[in-house]
């Protein structure tokens, strides 16, 4: 299944901190120790946000087989899935703001975000082999399986940071480009393009943002404000449930692919955009701004996103909604405590540990030192 509508995203684990308005060095680098020797302190309203989205991530893609048997599951599946993908590539914006391809940032560029996409793009491919019973299944880099089309349009993103930086009026330019994709079904399938293109204008308003954005949607009266807009936008899924194709959240087809007029694609780019960032809004609004015990786990979310999809993914290959008692309320809420059990295990530092080599390689060996970093080393070192 290639480039699956249904993986969502998350953004680095970065190590911004707090108050620094860099880039997220790479998708992985995660050290508290290391913030400390260098007399950095992370945020803990972006890491507490990073472990709540990636929560909903799972527990969104453990709600897809229970869709077609329940009308409330689908109202939160789409829910959920016009607030998380795009919190995500919101906060990966944010802390790329600072991205000018320096030799440092590419190298961190190449380790945190390239190195992962091959590895587990690799893996995906010969797991659903095996889950699916398709031996022949081909390993290719430029069409992402699953989870990995993420990564692949972080990569574009970043690398077009400093025009963003640059232009009059990026986040209009970015819309326009976005509608505009929705027109091209040529588009093709390299690096899930329509899905860099769609999801543009949500890394762009990162980009756009500024500390007291951040500070504003902390104020009490919108902390308020989001309980009622959620429960209108939880009315609304419920309704359009049997009148609105959910598949337009993913954002990977033209509107002529989801049998919609060509009209409409532009359109739906617009009002989606624009519900998404008040959703996101309203979720940014309810995270906590202190530390809590799951905000060290938000230093891991890349590797409870990446490492979840084999469990999502064999769950349902081995046939275990098959039961009539998963379709039911207890089957539902059993699905989404372990969906949420099982990617808080993997965000621990335990699984970090294990699985660093593929996510946070270290790769000086493959690089030249430039200029700035020889300065640095001692004569005769």
């Amino acid at each position: 299944m290639r480039a699956s509508p249904t993986a969502s995203a998350e953004p680095p684990g970065s190590t911004q901190a707090h108050g620094h308005t860099g880039p997220s060095p790479s998708s992985t680098t995660t050290a508290p120790a290391a913030e400390r020797a260098h007399g950095k302190q992370r945020d803990p309203f972006f890491d507490n946000a990073k472990y709540l989205a990636i929560v909903l991530v799972a527990i969104g893609h453990s709600w897809e087989p229970l869709r077609s048997s329940s009308r409330s599951v689908t109202a939160l599946y789409t829910l959920v899935y016009a607030v998380h993908m795009p919190a995500f590539i919101v906060i990966s914006g944010y802390f790329s703001r600072s991205f000018r391809a320096t030799p440092a940032q590419i190298r961190r560029l190449l380790g945190g975000v390239v190195v992962p996409y091959v590895v587990f793009e690799t893996a995906y491919t010969l797991y659903t082999r095996w889950t699916d019973h398709q031996p022949g299944r081909a390993i290719s880099l430029l069409d992402p399986l699953y989870l990995t089309w993420f990564l692949a349009a972080l990569f574009v993103w970043r690398l077009t940071t400093p025009i963003w930086k640059h232009v009059r009026q990026p986040l209009p330019l970015a819309l326009v480009i976005a509608m505009l994709a929705t027109l091209s079904p040529s588009i093709g399938n390299d690096l899930d393009l329509q899905r860099v293109l769609q999801f543009l204008p949500y890394f762009v308003l990162g980009l756009c943002l500024k500390p007291e954005h951040f500070q504003l949607v902390r104020r009490p009266e919108v902390r308020q404000l989001a309980v009622p807009v959620f429960g209108c936008a939880l009315v609304v899924a419920y309704w359009s449930v049997p009148r609105f194709d959910y598949a337009w959240l993913f954002h990977n087809g033209s509107a002529e692919q989801l049998g919609a007029p060509a009209w409409e694609g532009p359109l739906m780019t617009l009002a989606l955009f624009a519900c998404s960032t008040l959703l996101v809004a309203c979720f940014l609004a309810w995270v906590p701004r202190r530390r809590t015990w799951f905000t060290a786990l938000g230093a891991g979310t890349l590797y409870g996103y990446l490492l979840h999809g084999f469990v999502a993914q064999g769950a349902k290959s081995w046939g275990w909604y098959d039961t009539s008692w998963m379709r039911g309320p207890l089957g539902e809420i059993t699905v989404t405590v372990v969906a949420a059990a099982v990617v808080t295990a993997l965000c621990t530092p335990p699984v970090r540990r294990l699985f660093r080599f593929a996510m946070e390689p270290e790769l000086r060996w493959a690089f030249r030192r430039d200029a700035d970093e020889l300065a640095r080393i001692p004569y005769g070192s």
